[in-house]
């Protein structure tokens, strides 16, 4: 009798691949590390700058990390959390947003070397959490505290935020119109932020960025309308409709047959007469600048109301956009009317002038001496070309973001490297007094650090490894404001260079890059969905 061998319980399928999740992770740590290394030459003073060309054809000249990050082409799923760390970076401190990519690729980098020791996935994400969060007190401990009122202070960081831009040239001009516009929307005693929604940047193409200014009162790049109407007004009184001034209209489509001279004789007449009681009360109120909003399902404003008020002396300016109307308001100290029975004189903003200026090949409306002005400041960008412009416009905002910052956080901590040379410097000597694995992480991911001032130092033109060693000699004999002046090429004192960043730029990046890292260390597949 022939017996066969029973043949043993079947392999489970997840056990065949034992090297997948290694390979996963070395993949997701390679697309990490080659984003970082993409845009690392744009980091500091000295850094480069990407031009980037889109489908149409438009080119954009930027060395702003997140700018340059959201407008490549991105397709690994792992690259795509760097890029979405970088905006993260950017809605939190505004700056920093090339500098938190670096780190999060040197963390990964660290963590590689990590894993290839055989230390598992979660006890480095448990040591890298211990390390941020280590992080986080010895930059509060080197932070200088900084007074709102002290003007010369936020100058310094905006002015080192402004310094790695493109148009680092303009600092001087454009550092104090972002200090001047916070300032005026803050009151240093009680507020801890700031919205930047309340500071409008128009921009206009033509004459140099040194022509921008800051308006005291608002800005509208409509011009005015209606012919022989006013184009300067004094002691203005402006009201802001949300009605129509033209015919009314029904609801569903018809016709009308007119079949005589007479009926529409009749209708002009009638249509005349609506328009004119209207254009009356307005002028009855004491209106004598009318700001109308932009109107979908007919004209917001007929040929024959245009006349009518430019008959009683009205300026107009039409097609105020609906997401405009709450920042007008709040400039002007008006109130938006929807209907003409509300439209009274105590609805309406009082301004010392209203007119009309040309700007190069176009005009713009300003409102100055408003008298009653809320909480919303205007900015006119100018630029020689569209280029210059959008990196000027990009440029200031990373500017008024470092002065947000220090409203949310008011201390200021060394630029130039020195935070992360302090950082290295410390935490490596804090995890000699760890055990076990915690203190092989740490060193390692202390040693991560100096990627900042080596990448600064390199694009500065200058030899990374001396340059990083004298920093850390530096910091090791206790001189915490020692970092890399990459003007005159040597490091020194870096307060006294007047180089300084808000703490929560620095304190931000270390933490969002830990976050991120962690996240991919956890990830070991990838599992496509089919729908």
């Amino acid at each position: 009798m022939n017996l066969k061998h029973s043949a043993g319980p079947p392999k489970r399928a997840e056990f065949q691949d034992k090297e997948k999740p290694a390979q996963i992770r070395s993949s997701n740590i390679t697309a990490g590390k080659a984003v970082a290394d993409a845009i690392k030459t744009s980091l500091g003073p000295r850094g480069m700058d990407k031009m980037i060309q889109d489908k149409k054809g438009e080119v954009t000249i930027t060395n702003d990390g997140a700018t340059i990050l959201k407008q490549m082409k991105v397709l690994h799923p792992a690259a795509k959390m760097l890029v979405e760390l970088s905006q993260a970076q950017d809605a939190e401190a505004g700056d920093g947003t090339t500098s938190v990519v670096i780190l999060a690729g040197a963390l990964l980098e660290a963590s590689q070397k990590l894993l290839s020791r055989g230390i598992h996935p979660a006890r480095i994400s448990d040591s890298l959490l211990h390390f941020s969060s280590q992080a986080q007190v010895v930059l509060e401990s080197m932070a200088i505290p900084v007074d709102l009122s002290d003007r010369n202070a936020l100058l310094n960081s905006a002015n080192t935020a402004l310094n790695s831009k493109v148009v680092h040239e303009h600092s001087g001009m454009l550092a104090p119109m972002a200090v001047d516009a916070v300032c005026r929307l803050v009151d240093p005693a009680k507020d801890t932020h700031v919205d930047l929604k309340d500071i409008r940047i128009t921009m206009k193409l033509g004459e140099t960025v040194e022509d921008s200014k800051l308006i005291d009162g608002i800005i509208f790049t409509q011009k005015t309308q209606g012919f022989g109407g006013p184009n300067k007004v004094e002691k203005a009184k402006i009201g802001l409709i949300q009605f129509c001034i033209s015919p009314p209209k029904t609801d569903m489509d018809n016709t009308v047959i007119v079949r005589d001279y007479a009926a529409m004789d009749r209708i002009l007449r009638e249509e005349r007469q609506y328009i004119l009681n209207i254009t009356k009360k307005i002028k009855a109120a004491g209106c004598n600048v009318l700001l109308i909003q932009k109107s979908i399902l007919r004209d917001a404003v007929s040929d024959l109301a245009l006349h009518l008020l430019a008959k009683q002396k009205i300026m107009v300016v039409k097609d105020i956009e609906r997401e405009d109307i709450e920042f007008v308001c709040k400039s002007l100290g008006c109130r938006p009317v929807a209907s003409l029975d509300h439209f009274t004189p105590e609805i309406l903003g009082s301004a010392e002038l209203c007119e009309e200026v040309q700007t190069g090949n176009s005009k713009l409306v300003t409102v100055t001496g408003v008298q009653n002005p809320g909480r919303a400041v205007s900015i006119l960008l100018r630029g020689s070309n569209k280029q210059v412009l959008e990196e000027a416009d990009r440029s200031l905002h990373d500017a008024l973001c470092v002065i947000r910052c220090l409203v949310k956080k008011r201390y200021l901590v060394p630029g130039g490297g020195a935070p992360e040379a302090e950082l290295a410097v410390r935490l490596t000597n804090y995890g000699q007094t760890l055990q076990g694995m915690d203190a092989y992480c740490f060193r390692v991911f202390a040693e991560a650090l100096e990627v900042i001032p080596s990448i600064l130092a390199e694009n500065a033109g200058l030899t990374p490894i001396s340059t990083v060693t004298e920093l850390r000699n530096r910091h090791a004999r206790g001189e915490t404001s020692a970092g890399i002046n990459v003007r005159k090429g040597w490091i020194s004192n870096i307060v006294e260079e007047k180089v300084l960043q808000p703490l929560l730029v620095s304190s931000s990046a270390i933490m969002l890059a830990a976050e991120c890292v962690r996240s991919i260390l956890k990830i070991d597949d990838i599992m496509p969905v089919v729908r």
